[in-house]
């Protein structure tokens, strides 16, 4: 059955520009920025955080006291008496928090939920692990080491772009046409002094200080989207001697945040900008892949989640990924049967970045406007996430 009574308030969401490594964002504690950015945002739209009976924390990425996981960035925000918890899927994070935020609601547990997501890629943790019975210990570099080497097998995630690749006969040239659609994709949200983008980000964005006491910087948008042509890309080498991937046809990672508010369609009128959209959470699905085809994984999980929400591939009208590779999107329209091509209009994280958490958010906030700019309709965001991993969510955007 698809989840019943579970909204997203038209324009109760919002996303900062994400930044590139060690870009404009990086000095900041991403849950204290979050927090930052969410108490400005919500003042914006006259949301009272004592609104809020639960609240979900989507983070990967260890910070500074981060211990208490949820409860501190809500307290920050204002919502000093409401409880939450975090959740951490690594790149699907953000479907599993908006999975746990509609489950609350769902089960009866809350009636608004808040949805934080947030990391900072740029100087993430060294970890030491002491050895309990003797001297030294271990260590690692929370953010690369793992990036590098899967705790199971070893590989690299690139290596499952690979591997993901050979399965449904992948060549480089087809990823490469499609990094380049993408590119052309993001221009669109650049067009009318980035009006797309202004739907539901604040711009300019001023940065504040890491005591958040003053502005460090001012920022217009996104940093580290590369500029891409088709003869740029084709002059890059394979990372892997033999291979399709390139550093052209895969993501960066990057810092940011974005924020959900979730509630049942009775509590709507009071947080919603315009009452005459209705968006509704309809299913979920999760699935895990074979060892180390990590891409694929989003495959199974689209299919369970349009099970769930009631809905054939056919109906869907728009679709956004989280597509560390170009390898993903080539991959998913080949199994489902759809146009690589349309898929992903506006932007996604193959051209304005990864920074885990908040990755999918973005993405499922684009693909709310995109289907309110265009009448309405069906949507789906699908997405992998490291332990070979997916997962997807339906969303329906109407009238009232």
């Amino acid at each position: 059955m698809s989840i019943k009574n579970v909204e997203i308030p038209y324009g109760a969401y919002w996303s900062t520009p994400f930044t590139k490594w060690q870009g404009s964002l990086q000095h900041l504690h991403s849950m204290k920025f979050a927090a930052h950015v969410a108490k400005d945002e919500l003042a914006k739209r006259n949301i009272d955080p004592l609104v809020f009976d639960s609240g979900v924390l989507g983070m990967t990425i260890n910070q500074y006291q981060s211990f208490n996981g949820a409860p501190w960035p809500l307290y920050e925000i204002g919502a000093v008496n409401t409880a939450g918890h975090a959740v951490n899927q690594v790149c699907a994070t953000s479907a599993r928090g908006l999975f746990a935020a509609a489950s609350e609601i769902v089960c009866g547990m809350a009636n608004v939920s808040f949805l934080m997501t947030a990391d900072r890629c740029s100087n993430g943790p060294h970890i030491y692990y002491p050895n309990a019975k003797g001297p030294a210990g271990s260590s690692e570099d929370q953010v690369t080491y793992n990036m590098m080497n899967d705790c199971i097998g070893g590989h690299s995630m690139m290596q499952t772009g690979e591997n993901v690749a050979k399965r449904f006969n992948i060549t480089r040239e087809e990823l490469d046409t499609v990094t380049y659609r993408r590119y052309e994709q993001y221009q669109d949200a650049l067009k009318d002094d980035q009006a797309f983008q202004k739907r539901f980000m604040t711009l300019p964005l001023s940065v504040p200080t890491a005591n958040f006491k003053k502005v460090d910087t001012v920022i217009t948008g996104d940093e580290g989207v590369f500029a891409t042509t088709p003869e740029g890309l084709a002059k890059l080498k394979p990372i892997q001697e033999g291979g399709v991937i390139t550093f052209g046809n895969q993501t960066h990672p990057a810092d940011g945040n974005a924020s959900v508010v979730l509630c049942r369609s009775e509590d709507v009128a009071s947080l919603t900008s315009k009452p005459e959209i209705k968006i509704e959470v309809l299913g979920f699905g999760q699935a895990r892949d074979d060892l180390a085809y990590m891409p694929a994984a989003p495959i199974e999980a689209a299919k369970r989640a349009l099970a769930v929400a009631g809905v054939d591939i056919k109906q869907i009208k728009a679709i956004k990924t989280h597509n560390p590779f170009a390898v993903n999107d080539v991959a998913f329209a080949k199994a489902m049967n759809v146009d690589v091509m349309t898929m992903n209009n506006y932007g996604c994280s193959l051209i304005w970045g990864h920074p885990q958490g908040p990755t999918g958010l973005r993405a499922i906030i684009e693909l709310i406007e995109e289907l309110a700019l265009t009448g309405g309709g069906y949507g789906l965001f699908t997405g992998c996430a490291a332990g070979d991993t997916g997962m997807a969510v339906v969303i329906k955007v109407s009238g009232r």
